[in-house]
């Protein structure tokens, strides 16, 4: 299976969590995976320090600052801060990737004979997506910019994208286009 191999970090607790014992208690961040937006704790090497929306490598090979993944968890298990925090970081990642999620606009199909994947996006009903399908077919997107000066009435693509990432990891939508679902103790189902 494929994994992130770097996350931006939602919260960093270096005294651990509150609700754990104290004599159990060790550092965590929280942190989002930049490829596939797995949402994870991270165990960070001794003296290790992080910002908010830090970028920080958990590839394979040798990790700078973290020692390893504890594991992954749900959108619910993040605390106040990593929840507030998820929203900015996927909008810096989406905008860093713009070229995918614009690929993604101009190659979305149907999911089924009644549903198209495009209006299972917020805010994008059946005129936006009659108004992609059209303006797709004279000439594919070449950005967001581009797709907001064909079609100005649709709403903010990086918005859309971001919103739809985070209805997906609260398991608030019935088809997963960006993210994949986890079981009750943190791991990927498919």
């Amino acid at each position: 299976m494929k994994r992130d191999e770097n996350a931006r970090v939602l919260d960093y607790l270096p005294k651990g969590k509150s609700e754990v014992p104290p004599h159990k208690r060790k550092p965590i961040v929280q942190a989002i995976g930049t490829e596939f937006f797995a949402l994870l704790e991270l165990i960070p090497k001794p003296g290790s320090e992080f910002e908010l929306g830090e970028l920080v490598y958990i590839g394979p090979d040798s990790r700078q600052k973290i020692d390893h993944i504890e594991r992954r968890i749900k959108y619910e298990w993040l605390t106040p801060t990593a929840k507030s925090e998820v929203s900015h970081q996927l909008i810096e990642i989406v905008s860093n990737k713009e070229q995918e999620f614009v690929k993604f606009f101009n190659t979305a199909g149907s999911i089924s004979t009644r549903q198209h994947k495009l209006e299972t996006l917020p805010k994008i009903g059946k005129k936006h997506r009659e108004e992609i399908l059209e303006d797709r077919e004279i000439m594919p997107f070449e950005s967001f910019s581009d797709m907001h000066t064909r079609i100005p009435s649709i709403p903010d693509p990086t918005r859309v994208i971001v919103d739809k990432i985070i209805e997906e990891m609260k398991g608030e939508s019935k088809y997963l286009l960006f993210t994949r679902m986890i079981d009750e103790r943190g791991y990927h189902r498919n």
